[in-house]
């Protein structure tokens, strides 16, 4: 069993940065990949970063590339998510999730559990 906890989010300004970071308990926290997803309003859930548990190699998705770094602290249990260069459409709910099936790393199904989110709001 893992428990995920975000913080991190705020109100910001086209053109700033935040950096979420996400708690997890447990010991085995190193044993599981870990992705970043977002939810904006009557919108689904979609994949943001990922990074594998054993390396450092991460994904992301089209519309965050080259904007946001996602990365992994095993003595900490934290993974972060460094966002740059924030645009009104990076406007949502973060979640942080961890997993090990075999769907892909940018899959929901990929993992077994979620954090309880944290919003962002990019707006002038």
């Amino acid at each position: 069993q893992v428990q995920l906890e975000e913080s991190g989010g705020g109100v910001v300004q086209p053109g700033d940065s935040l950096r979420l970071s996400c708690a997890a308990s447990g010991r085995t926290f190193s044993s599981y990949d870990m992705g970043w997803f977002r939810q904006a309003p009557g919108k689904e859930r979609e994949f943001v970063a990922a990074v594998w548990r054993s390396s450092d190699i991460s994904y992301y998705a089209d519309s965050v590339k080259g904007r946001f770094t996602i990365s992994r602290d095993n003595t900490k249990n934290t993974v972060y998510l460094q966002m740059n260069l924030l645009k009104p459409e990076d406007t949502a709910v973060y979640y942080c999730a961890a997993g090990v099936r075999a769907d892909p790393l940018r899959a929901r199904h990929h993992y077994d559990y979620w954090g309880q989110g944290t919003q962002v709001t990019v707006s002038s």
